[in-house]
């Protein structure tokens, strides 16, 4: 190899680090830190997990994932029962113990890909209904099966929404204050202040946070 190719090799390989030291330090450092500022700076909430924190500061989850209130698992259980005192998300991916998601988790996350005329899932569904209608049924109130929204017996199709319709919650509204020992109209207030309306007046639905929701009924009960 000649002088002049060595030279001419040594220059490209000088040039090629060169420039991979630069993209690395714009890429990996700078570009990252700028970003990350801006996030904090403008969506600290949103660029922290959308944190949703109770009368006490203390972190509770995320308001963009749904959680389950069960009661502890009994021996024999194969899935646990509902805790009746808080209101209750939609159904994770459907009911039975071979379902893709029954508990919320983020590793699970996806629809059972059944369709629409699906026995099993047909059963789940029938077996959801008649289930909302039994637990949300009290002494003095009985829910009636036509009054049992979609969003009560069917799950969505990431299975980890956080929220219910303004109709779910509603439904659910006798018997939490029921559990609780609240009036009713304190439980219907709390929906109401906890029902978010339509993005930009228009687009997608009336909904409700069940997190955030339960969070506000553990404060008011605690106080």
């Amino acid at each position: 190899m000649t002088n002049n190719a060595v030279s001419n090799t040594a220059r490209a390989l000088g040039a090629g680090l060169r420039a991979l030291l630069v993209l690395t330090l714009v890429c990996g450092v700078i570009y990252p830190l700028a970003v990350t500022g801006v996030a904090q700076t403008l969506f600290s909430d949103k660029a922290n997990g959308s944190e949703t924190t109770d009368s006490s500061g203390q972190v509770v989850g995320s308001s963009l994932i749904g959680q389950r209130y069960d009661l502890p698992l009994k021996e024999g259980q194969e899935s646990p029962a509902p805790d009746l005192r808080w209101f209750q998300p939609r159904p994770s991916n459907g009911l039975g113990s071979n379902s893709v998601n029954t508990q919320y988790s983020l590793i699970l996350s996806g629809a059972t890909n059944r369709s629409g005329d699906n026995e099993e899932l047909i059963q789940w569904v029938k077996d959801a209904k008649a289930a909302v209608v039994k637990d949300n049924s009290t002494a003095t109130y009985q829910v009636e099966p036509a009054d049992v929204p979609a969003d009560a017996v069917t799950s969505s199709a990431s299975g980890l929404d956080p929220h219910i319709s303004p109709a779910y919650a509603k439904l659910q509204v006798r018997r939490v204050a029921d559990r609780n020992g609240l009036d009713v109209q304190q439980v219907e207030a709390l929906v109401a202040d906890h029902t978010a309306g339509r993005v930009l007046g228009f687009m997608g639905e009336p909904r409700v946070n069940v997190l955030e929701l339960n969070t506000a009924l553990r404060d008011l009960t605690q106080n």
